[in-house]
């Protein structure tokens, strides 16, 4: 195979670096990132090979790139060989989990890419390549399955004549030609196709690819016809109205987007879906709850594929130099998170925000929930950019882009959004912010001594030591944080947040009382959980928020929603000192003193 030294050298043009620092990017901007990609995966192998001994898989995918080129930069351009190429070097150098399959398993995976590199090619070859419990898969092919006794062996696959099989010892499998089709053994990789013809999206929905699911590989795990069908479905239905809602991104994906990994549904309104950077192109997604859900995913996760794709040629943040790395809070994540993780998070989010600021607006989506999204979620991103955008470590065009995208969402906080949703939407905003700092930060430990002995001395306020700067700690435990959201959006949806609370994990009969909009219930009900689980941590926001709707016990309301760590701190030092929890609202308005 061609390698480095006749690769270009790639520079983006500052037309596409404005488009991509405002969060977009078309068709055009999208094959410029596919060009340097593979670029990028040509050196890889390049490393790979150097490395170790892959010679008879190097000669058969120099072979088969001699006959077909175009079938062999397929296979390398897809989504899974890029995951493999940078696990298999990981490996090498002791930097990857040692879990999973043995090394040799996942660097013989090269034969597998040479063997469907020359089955495409249509060549004459035998190679051997892992078997994977039983199974072989064959990277934008299929995948074969045999009888094996251990988990980890090896099979052949050998073609002839345009017969191929792979084989083991006692069992065979005929290769179908062409490979599309179900056979006796063999998984056919689907292929999805939406869309009318002029617009259409072609994706591999990818269920037997060991590297389809990122960071870490699984095994094969073929889908049945009726799961094949209900997602292609949903896609349909999904791509319908990216084109009518956002014909551009649409347009950009048809180029980029290239394999959907299929999951499990998971809790309806907390879908789960990666991508990586290694694997440009791939999205891994649960299966949704309706078309809407999977467009705002794949939007979700082509912004972070753009991203990966800038990143790989540019870097936006200078090295970390501190000896402990700064945290930051993420309106999106349960736990802190690092500025590059943060960086990532705007970028994706920023794509959310405007397909709800459109889709709102579009023939019969002006619903309650759509104006809700959008408020919810341009509100979160100025969040998180008000922290950062002007952070030391940006480079030149790092801060183009937070600066971008900063002023961005300062326009869209200016967009008129009706009054009941706007309401709910800063309340779950709100709510998420004061869980995470009542999880994560922490106050000094010597002010929350010197509060808490002013507190039982009838002090008629708290030390000033206890307004120092908290510390940000990983709380492990911290999760759903997006509780009262999803409430919510059961609300909106038309169902009583009380009965929906009990297929909500995590939910408190409080947080359904509050998403009912029920406060003076939510407020004794956060009160009554504090007296009896005084070191809950979300109980403090949800008591907050039922405060604040209320127009009960402003200070003690204000300072909860700013400041919950220090009154959780206190709350529990002095629970310890005397056996009796304080009342938690009155203790509040003590601190805001």
């Amino acid at each position: 195979m061609r390698a480095d030294p006749t690769l270009p050298h790639h520079r983006l043009p500052s037309t596409v670096l404005d488009e991509l620092s405002c969060g977009e990017g078309g068709p055009a901007t999208i094959g410029l990132l596919l060009a340097a990609e593979r670029s990028r995966r040509l050196l890889l192998l390049r490393m790979l090979d150097d490395a170790t001994d892959i010679g008879p898989a190097w000669e058969l995918l120099s072979a088969a790139q001699r006959r077909a080129p175009e079938a062999v930069d397929e296979l390398l351009m897809y989504p899974q060989t890029g995951m493999w190429l940078a696990t298999a070097l990981r490996r090498l150098r002791g930097s990857a989990p040692g879990d999973g399959p043995p090394p040799w398993v996942v660097l013989n995976h090269v034969s597998a890419l040479a063997a469907a590199a020359a089955l495409r090619a249509e060549l004459d070859f035998s190679i051997e390549v892992p078997m994977r419990h039983g199974r072989v898969p064959l990277p934008t092919l299929g995948c074969a399955e045999l009888p094996a006794a251990e988990p980890w062996t090896t099979a052949t696959v050998r073609a002839r004549a345009g017969r191929a099989v792979v084989a083991a010892p006692g069992a065979e499998v005929a290769v179908p030609s062409p490979p599309d089709v179900p056979a006796p053994g063999w998984h056919p990789l689907r292929r999805l196709t939406v869309g009318p013809a002029h617009h259409r999206l072609v994706l591999a929905l990818d269920d037997v690819d060991p590297y389809r699911t990122y960071p870490r590989p699984t095994e094969p795990r073929p889908l049945s016809e009726e799961t094949t069908e209900q997602w292609r479905r949903v896609l349909e239905r999904a791509w319908t109205v990216l084109l009518e809602e956002q014909p551009r991104a649409a347009e950009a994906m048809r180029r980029g987007l290239l394999s959907l990994t299929p999951g499990p549904a998971r809790e309806r309104f907390r879908p789960r879906s990666v991508t990586a950077g290694d694997a440009f192109g791939g999205i891994e997604s649960s299966e949704p709850d309706d078309a809407v859900q999977l467009a705002v995913t794949l939007i979700h996760e082509f912004q972070h594929t753009k991203l990966g794709g800038l990143l790989h040629l540019t870097p936006l943040l200078t090295e970390e130099t501190a000896e402990t790395p700064e945290l930051w809070y993420a309106p999106w994540r349960d736990d802190p998170r690092p500025l590059d993780g943060l960086l990532q998070g705007i970028y994706a989010f920023v794509g959310i925000a405007r397909f709800w600021r459109t889709h709102r607006l579009a023939s019969g989506a002006a619903t309650p929930m759509a104006h809700f999204e959008f408020a919810l979620w341009r509100a979160h991103v100025t969040t998180a950019l008000r922290q950062v955008h002007r952070h030391a470590r940006l480079t030149p065009l790092g801060a183009q882009l937070l600066d971008r995208l900063y002023a961005l969402c300062t326009r869209w906080l200016d967009e008129p959004v009706p009054d009941s949703p706007l309401a709910l939407a800063r309340i779950c905003a709100a709510d998420h912010a004061t869980r995470w700092r009542a999880h994560h930060l922490r106050p000094p430990r010597q002010a929350v001594e010197e509060a808490t002995r002013a507190y039982l001395s009838g002090a008629p306020a708290p030390p000033r030591s206890l307004a120092a700067t908290p510390e940000v700690t990983t709380d492990e435990s911290a999760r759903w944080l997006d509780t009262l959201a999803v409430l919510t959006r059961h609300r909106l949806s038309g169902e009583d947040p009380e009965k929906a609370a009990a297929t909500v994990t995590a939910a408190l009969r409080a947080d359904a009382l509050l998403a009912a909009g029920e406060a003076p219930a939510a407020r004794d009900a956060y009160t009554a959980h504090l007296l009896a689980d005084p070191d809950h941590p979300t109980a403090w926001s949800g008591l907050s928020q039922s405060l604040t709707l209320m127009g009960a016990s402003p200070t003690a309301a204000h300072f909860l929603r700013h400041h919950p760590e220090r009154a959780r701190a206190v709350h529990r030092a002095v629970t310890t000192a005397t056996g009796t929890p304080p009342d938690p609202i009155a203790l509040a308005a003590w601190l805001a003193t």
